[in-house]
């Protein structure tokens, strides 16, 4: 979009804030970039410049302006929407991969060189992997030194630099204030921890958001010992490359306020992308209803609550096993059978708050049960040993960077995964906002009573038009049906 000079003026002339992520404008005359909402005047015509990426930004030469702060602003929706290259490649930076593993790693997990892949960021992002990577460990930075009280040192190498110097050299050059010069201005702000030892950020998004389904979706759902609805927020346990953490998310006006505790304040970066990504904060709701708008029986359902999200899941090997576990049984049951495997194979947490107890078992813990121990029908226990198994080996990747077809041609080759687990997982561990769920017995029950096709295959055929949000038209759809996954908990 960012080569659309006329849309993006448009843009930042009315302070939309649906564009913030978008796109960013540099200003010439003052070196600042900012985001399209930004609340100050806006710079004359010929004094603006437009890049896709705050990377881009930063490596042209331009500082992040103080008042909109453009380096927090939502995430680009194109990199949830689209399964190329590119968009696997920003999914797993956002993930903290190149600080992890390098650009030979983030190379390596999607099949590509590393000359390849620089070169595709390069040409749609305006920034390579290592700059892009660098934007982002600048706001992590930024939200350890606001938000902890985290010796400057220690914030260096949690944020993901590697030396102090160059630490201090990116804070200066991003933010044009020293380290501590943030801090000091961040005590007198409103995000001042309360709290020692707990991260308390906002996390932003597009407007509208409709929490009902969102949330009411996890808290329905929550594996207990694992997830649980407290005090209006959702609580889990998170497994993370450097240790674990407990994250409580809260829905608020404007933003989801979020609560970390980490054992190790290096996963902030994936924690943070793992809650964004889990709340589908980067959709762009207004283009998503606009498009379920045109077709006249889905008009009603959208106006009656725009801004629905896709709920996703932290964990898409956490997901796999629970939705085999989910297969043709309520949701009370598929809780209690999750349930028994977190507390035979989870490892266990301290909560201060005292709900939650384990960490859901990784696949490797779970390749190893006994088969007998499972209170399933033999070919459901079948089914999840090998699923576990393939999991386990690395045979199977469920992740944010999964190529989604060759992903649903994996899982429909396992025993038992039939089109609802397969296109379950796609649309909520594999985040494709396309999949679609037509033998679902709430779609059927939906498409029965809206006067929509009932066979699955003639109810596909009618969906075409929704594409590609059909994902979100599935939530809609849910929502003919009182069910508590409609609703947030009182």
């Amino acid at each position: 979009m960012h080569t659309d000079t006329e849309r993006c003026v448009r843009a930042v002339q009315s302070k939309d804030a649906r564009f913030d992520g978008w796109f960013f404008t540099a200003v010439l005359t003052t070196r600042i970039y900012c985001r399209p909402s930004c609340p100050v005047v806006p710079p004359k015509v010929r004094n603006m410049t437009f890049y896709p990426s705050a990377a881009a930004c930063q490596q042209a030469g331009f500082r992040a302006c103080k008042r909109c702060r453009p380096d927090t602003s939502p995430g680009s929706p194109e990199w949830n929407a689209r399964a190329d290259s590119v968009a696997r490649a920003m999914r797993l930076i956002r993930d903290g991969v190149v600080d992890r593993e390098g650009v030979p790693g983030l190379a390596s997990r999607l099949g590509y060189s590393a000359r390849q892949i620089e070169r595709q960021l390069l040409a749609e992002l305006g920034a390579g992997p290592l700059a892009l990577a660098r934007a982002q460990r600048a706001q992590t930075a930024r939200v350890l030194i606001e938000t902890t009280t985290l010796p400057l040192a220690e914030v260096a190498f949690a944020a993901g630099f590697s030396s102090i110097r160059t630490f201090n050299e990116t804070v200066r050059e991003v933010f044009a204030l020293a380290p501590g010069e943030l801090r000091t201005r961040a005590a007198r702000g409103p995000l001042a921890p309360a709290t020692p030892g707990v991260i308390a950020l906002r996390l932003p998004y597009r407007a509208p958001l409709n929490p009902s389904n969102l949330f009411g979706h996890l808290a329905a759902t929550a594996v207990p010992g694992v997830e649980e609805w407290r005090d209006g927020a959702y609580r889990r346990t998170l497994t993370l490359p450097y240790g674990h953490g407990i994250v409580a998310l809260t829905p608020q006006p404007g933003h989801i306020a979020a609560r970390l505790s980490l054992t190790d304040p290096r996963d902030l970066t994936q924690a943070i992308s793992g809650c964004r990504w889990l709340l589908d904060l980067d959709a762009d709701p207004v283009a998503v209803d606009d498009r379920l708008r045109t077709d006249p029986l889905l008009a009603p359902l959208v106006d009656a609550g725009p801004g629905r999200r896709v709920p996703r899941t932290v964990d898409g090997a956490e997901f796999a096993v629970r939705a085999v576990l989910g297969q043709q049984v309520s949701t009370a049951a598929a809780r209690t059978h999750a349930a028994r495997l977190v507390t035979a194979h989870g490892v266990p947490v301290d909560d201060p708050e005292g709900g939650l107890t384990h960490l859901f078992p990784t696949s490797e813990a779970l390749a190893g049960l006994d088969p007998e121990s499972l209170a399933l029908p033999r070919t459901r226990r079948t089914t999840l040993t090998t699923l576990v198994a393939a999991l386990a080996d690395g045979t199977l990747r469920l992740g944010t960077d999964t190529d989604w077809e060759r992903t649903r041609a994996e899982l429909s080759a396992l025993p038992g995964f039939g089109p609802w687990t397969v296109e379950t997982i796609a649309m909520r561990a594999l985040g494709d906002p396309d999949a679609f769920l037509p033998t679902d017995l709430g779609i059927r029950r939906a498409a029965e009573r809206l006067g929509l096709p009932a066979t699955p295959a003639a109810l596909t055929a009618r969906a075409a038009d929704w594409r590609p949000w059909r994902a979100y038209a599935v939530q809609y759809l849910w929502t003919v049906d009182d069910h508590p996954i409609n609703h947030l908990p009182a």
